[in-house]
């Protein structure tokens, strides 16, 4: 009701500005002087006829100067679109190895997956971390097997993913044995090796029960293969105490351990070696005097003793003999001189025999 009553009020108040030749009451009296007033404060301000065509014809001459002014396109720069052509492949790149992370061998994105670890290996300094890196894309490898085998791929598929595994495998296995047997210290870094070649043999073995006939044969050369790494390592760890560990011969998973005798390598000691101490020579006729020890006694100081006088006894000296020529008894001469020791010096290379001298 309210508002009906504002709206019928509103409409009289504009009937009432309409101009009108029959008087009206009173009601809006005041609003209407207003809006009279207003009315003439309007007119009082408003432009008179020069003004108006002064401020026309400044209008004209504006409008005729910006219609003659040739508009400047925005044009590309070179340097713009090859920015921009560059983003869009960086984003795109992106976007593909992030598909391309479950990706098995047979589908589009297979090869993307595998120029991206090439990526990352060539980014990869060291060849201890680089070894690590190829033991780690074989161990993807093996994984990928077993995604193969559970959604029942083609043998192509599975030799591709085989010959992946393997050339990484190798690659990483002779990497890594060439850098622990440099210097006889990578008896931990060959044990690492052959725990990792023993699970990996394991997660293939644990898949063979459900295998399809096409894919049994490739899980049997990766284990073969995993068992030839095991080998390896562990015979290149058994010579690692010894001058020489390898042949100096590889094979494509690296170095061949030596199967000769096996010469230890001497303890390594705190101090120095007595025996490596640099000895003078002493000549056969020279000879020196044993230092006492707490067993022995000092020499005596009666030292004019002759020939054919007995031996005192009860603790009695014998009186001097005169008119003899005194004799000094001496100790009994012994010799200290000794065969030199045998020198032996490391090989070399690795795979050389040791040099021994003496």
């Amino acid at each position: 009701m309210r508002f009906a009553r504002e709206r019928a009020d509103a409409d009289r108040f504009a009937r009432a500005l309409e101009p009108s030749p029959v008087r009206r009451d009173g009601e809006f009296a005041d609003e209407l002087v207003v809006v009279g007033a207003l009315r003439e404060l309007g007119a009082a301000g408003a432009p008179d006829l020069e003004t108006r065509q002064r401020i026309r014809a400044e209008i004209a001459g504006r409008l005729e100067t910006a219609a003659a002014t040739p508009v400047r396109r925005w044009r590309p720069r070179t340097a713009d679109l090859v920015a921009a052509a560059l983003f869009l492949f960086l984003l795109l790149s992106g976007l593909t190895l992030v598909l391309s992370r479950n990706a098995l061998p047979g589908d589009p994105l297979y090869a993307v997956k595998r120029a991206g670890e090439t990526t990352s290996l060539s980014l990869t300094f060291g060849d201890q971390e680089k070894a690590k890196k190829h033991l780690e894309f074989a161990t993807n490898r093996v994984t990928e097997l077993g995604e193969l085998a559970a959604e029942g791929a083609s043998d192509a598929d599975y030799r591709t993913a085989y010959d992946d595994f393997a050339n990484d495998l190798r690659a990483g296995v002779t990497q890594l044995t060439a850098v622990a047997t440099s210097d006889g210290s990578g008896a931990q870094q060959l044990s690492d090796v052959r725990l990792w070649a023993r699970n990996q043999a394991a997660r293939l073995a644990a898949q063979q029960s459900a295998l399809p006939a096409e894919a049994a044969s490739v899980f049997g050369d990766a284990q073969t293969l995993l068992g030839k790494v095991q080998e390896r390592t562990s015979g290149l760890v058994a010579r690692l105490n010894c001058y020489q560990i390898t042949t100096g011969k590889a094979d494509d998973l690296g170095l061949l351990p030596a199967t000769g005798e096996c010469t230890q390598r001497p303890a390594p000691s705190s101090g120095g070696d007595p025996s490596s101490a640099p000895t003078s020579p002493t000549s056969a006729e020279e000879t020196t005097t044993p230092t006492p020890t707490g067993t022995q006694l000092p020499p005596s100081s009666d030292a004019t003793a002759t020939a054919g006088t007995p031996a005192p006894t009860g603790g009695l000296t014998p009186p001097p003999v005169f008119g003899q020529p005194p004799t000094t008894s001496r100790p009994p001469a012994t010799s200290t001189s000794r065969p030199p020791p045998l020198v032996s010096i490391p090989p070399l290379l690795p795979g050389l025999p040791p040099i021994i001298i003496g």
